[in-house]
């Protein structure tokens, strides 16, 4: 299924990730960056999603700024070789110029399947993507560690398969005049008979990438109990706790609370960084955030190079300051 003639392709196709009638937040932040990116090649934008509840998926999707939208109701969760089959014949029929994937558990699962039908390439992870002057999607992604940056180009083949890390991109803004045409179908087959290890909704369960407000531990944490009084903080604050790579690394968090190019990328209205010192591969996955107040001892550290409200100063004596000015205003 090789296609070297790149100008039969044109048009951004954006898989949608569904969930019983539930819209994975990545599909926004998709049908968002395909907005940006058709403003600079001009392609008209799609979608297409496979899951249960279709209809309130529509509702979901009311006002996106998307020409056309594919929606196929499935009997069963997602299923590799059932959902490949549906999507490798939607994209025979849109014939995009470009489609992007969540990197979730899914889109990391379908999208390798997908390029390989379509002998295309794939560029996975993606914490950037632009047009170039040809046209080509630029892919960019982290590499050796998150030390360097990497843009990635398929030449000479078509569609441009791309997964895009979730938190990254911003959500488009919706435009109720906007019509967008609705083709439905429903899929009859029914996946064989499979040990399900997890369920789709683990994949769709709230994380630190969906809090508005983070307060971050870093390495200057010097022991595991100190983690509580940095947890209260984030409660009283109606927020939630996370951590740099260096406290999960010592076990004192779990993965899915760390931030980072090897962990989460967030984007939270407010965050408070605490001993963190600002790595390369923490504030790529921290970038978008909206307000930083960095607390550290070291007025070199880097994370001030980007916080909004620096502190320079201990930790442990601004944090119990911090909860217990909250608590009075409360």
């Amino acid at each position: 299924m090789l296609e070297t003639d790149t100008k039969k392709w044109s048009g951004i196709l954006v898989y949608l990730e569904c969930y019983n009638g539930k819209l994975h937040p990545s599909s926004e932040e998709l049908i968002g960056e395909a907005v940006r990116l058709a403003e600079t090649s001009g392609d008209a934008i799609y979608a297409t999603g496979i899951g249960q509840k279709m209809e309130q998926i529509q509702e979901m999707l009311e006002g996106y700024p998307v020409k056309k939208v594919y929606l196929y109701e499935a009997k069963d969760e997602y299923e590799s070789s059932l959902y490949t089959e549906i999507m490798t014949q939607c994209i025979e029929t849109i014939k995009p110029a470009i489609v992007l994937v969540g990197g979730t558990y899914e889109g990391r699962s379908l999208a390798p399947g997908l390029a390989v039908r379509f002998r295309t390439g794939l560029t996975a992870d993606c914490t950037g993507l632009t047009i170039d002057e040809e046209g080509n999607l630029v892919q960019s992604r982290p590499a050796f560690g998150g030390n360097i940056m990497a843009d990635i180009v398929t030449q000479f083949t078509r569609p441009q398969f791309a997964t895009v890390r979730p938190g990254v991109m911003q959500k488009a803004e919706k435009d109720h005049r906007i019509v967008t045409e609705y083709i439905t179908e429903k899929i009859e087959k029914t996946r064989k008979e499979i040990e399900v290890i997890s369920s789709k909704a683990e994949a769709v369960e709230k994380g630190i990438a969906d809090e508005k407000i983070l307060v971050v531990a870093g390495r200057g944490v010097k022991k595991k109990e100190d983690l509580d009084m940095l947890r209260e903080l984030a409660e009283l604050l109606g927020g939630t706790l996370a951590s740099s790579r260096a406290l999960v690394e010592k076990g004192w968090m779990l993965p899915k609370e760390q931030i980072g190019l090897s962990g989460n990328t967030v984007s939270p209205d407010y965050m408070i960084t605490c001993g963190v010192s600002g790595t390369v591969q923490f504030m790529a996955g921290m970038k978008h955030t909206k307000n930083i107040i960095a607390i550290n001892e070291d007025q070199e550290a880097r994370i001030f190079e980007i916080a909004h409200y620096p502190i320079v100063g201990d930790l442990y004596k601004i944090v119990p300051e911090l909860i217990r000015i909250v608590k009075e205003r409360r």
